[in-house]
């Protein structure tokens, strides 16, 4: 008769907790090695992370976890981001069978005529949201219409820096809200709240948010209302994409309206997406008259386009597995110090401390959002510190009578909104790697997830929707 094994969980809990000081200590170190190792020496951020994670395992040690016992945390923070992980592949592979199909040329010839530099970020931002929603992911979002968008807009010569932000906010808004996004089911779960009641709360907060961010990106784009691009550049941008593709949109946008379609179904990303990447070969090669093989091969590494306008060729090059390695290898070692830091407990410790504290249901708020934000540098994943932190806060929670829906809403502001903006996140490196703008240049232009964590605190503050488990009974029991 075979023993079985202990789960890391049960394994770890014999183990002793670190102090208040040695996990202070622990966070201290990591913040000075990633600050001073990207900002003053300039170094790689793999490397710098590597170190970081050698820190992180060293104080794991000094509190007698094994050798083994490490490796088991690492392993077990990359397992439980194995889902983002999949999609992150996939989406490589969707942006390339896109670019060989047509899908990407035919969005860009069409949008050309259709958007305006005066209205462009704010017409940007209601379509990401759009097809965020529709689509329940902001990564799938990024990987297809955000791509065109970075080139309308540099067309338009819009900073890029501020489209990426202006897409990353319509992407989120989706990725935060989506009754499909796997983020906001497990926010609901994760706080034992309905998921439409969860959705309801989050509207109390995001949709004021939202407006605001609409208003500002239309006044900055009326900045950029005379950057209208010559009609004669127009003419010779859309006569290269047609030159290069046949760009009958009932046929070539179809991958993309598979894959909205499929996600709409309620059908699992993965799904949607490796549907969306077989159709979109099969149009590259049945319509496009690729050769077949250079389009299995555009999987791994795409080829730029052949229009013969450098900055159109180079977008339509985009995608593919091998673009995703850089991301890819610095999530998995940010997963591996996050695994650490939480089944070390470290984490654990230090928001312990924090929640004693707490008074004020307003700041118990602004400490659950300030969680979620230290949860992703920690841990590097919005997932992981989504669940930490619905099962650190639910009992003061239901202790204040506070609904878990605001809870669960907190939660998303936290973690969801924030993993974006943060350099080592799975959300991070890969907006990075699909947009090709380096996260500290987008973030400050990313205005929906900066502004709307304070909106919820000022409005906590005010007492303007705090929902109370008095008003929940009946949703609770459906």
């Amino acid at each position: 008769m075979t023993e079985t094994k202990p789960s890391i969980e049960e394994l770890l809990t014999t183990q002793r907790l670190p102090t208040l000081l040695q996990a202070l200590v622990c966070f201290a170190g990591v913040f000075l090695l990633i600050s001073l190792g990207m900002f003053v020496f300039a170094i790689s951020i793999h490397a710098v992370i590597f170190l970081a994670l050698i820190w992180v395992c060293l104080q794991a040690r000094w509190l007698s976890h094994s050798f083994l016992d490490i490796r088991r945390m690492m392993d077990d923070g990359i397992i439980k981001a194995l889902p983002a992980i999949y999609i992150f592949l996939l989406i490589g592979m969707v942006i390339a069978s896109f670019m060989q199909s047509g899908t990407i040329a035919s969005l860009l010839y069409y949008g050309l005529d259709l958007l305006s530099p005066g209205t462009f970020l704010a017409a940007g931002l209601i379509l990401c949201c759009f097809m965020s929603v529709a689509t329940g992911t902001s990564w799938g979002t990024v990987g297809t219409i955000g791509v065109v968008l970075i080139g309308i807009g540099e067309a338009m010569s819009i900073p890029l820096p501020l489209v990426a932000g202006m897409i990353i906010s319509g992407a989120t808004f989706g990725d935060k809200l989506s009754p499909i996004s796997d983020t906001t089911n497990l926010a609901a779960m994760s706080a034992g709240t309905s998921l439409y009641r969860h959705i309801g709360s989050m509207l109390y907060t995001t949709a004021p948010t939202l407006l605001i961010v609409l208003v500002i990106f239309i006044i900055i784009g009326e900045h950029y209302s005379d950057n209208a691009l010559p009609r004669a550049h127009i003419d010779e941008i859309r006569t290269a994409l047609a030159g290069a593709y046949q760009l009958n949109g009932w046929v070539t946008l179809l991958p993309l309206l598979l894959m909205f379609g499929l996600s709409i179904k309620r059908y699992a990303a993965e799904v949607s997406m490796s549907c969306s990447i077989i159709l979109a070969m099969m149009i590259a090669i049945a319509y496009q008259d690729r050769d077949g093989v250079d389009v299995f091969n555009a999987l791994w590494v795409n080829s730029p386009g052949t229009t013969g306008i450098e900055n159109i060729d180079d977008l339509l090059g985009r995608g593919g597995l091998y673009s995703m390695a850089w991301t890819l290898l610095l999530s998995i070692m940010a997963l591996a110090l996050g695994g650490v830091m939480h089944h070390a407990r470290f984490l654990q410790v230090l928001l312990t401390h924090i929640i004693a504290r707490i008074q004020r249901v307003s700041t118990l708020i602004a400490t659950t959002i300030l969680s979620g934000l230290i949860g992703n540098i920690a841990m590097g994943e919005a997932y992981i510190s989504i669940i930490l932190n619905c099962q650190l806060f639910k009992s003061i929670y239901l202790e204040r009578k506070v609904d878990r829906a605001v809870l669960s809403r907190s939660v998303e502001e936290g973690a969801t909104l924030t993993a974006g903006l943060i350099p080592w996140t799975t959300a991070g490196t890969f907006y990075v790697a699909t947009l090709g703008i380096p996260t500290l240049d987008y973030a400050p232009y990313a205005l929906l997830n900066l502004l709307n964590p304070f909106v919820s605190i000022a409005m906590a503050i005010v007492g303007i929707g705090l929902l109370h488990e008095k008003n929940t009974s009946r949703s609770h029991k459906e």
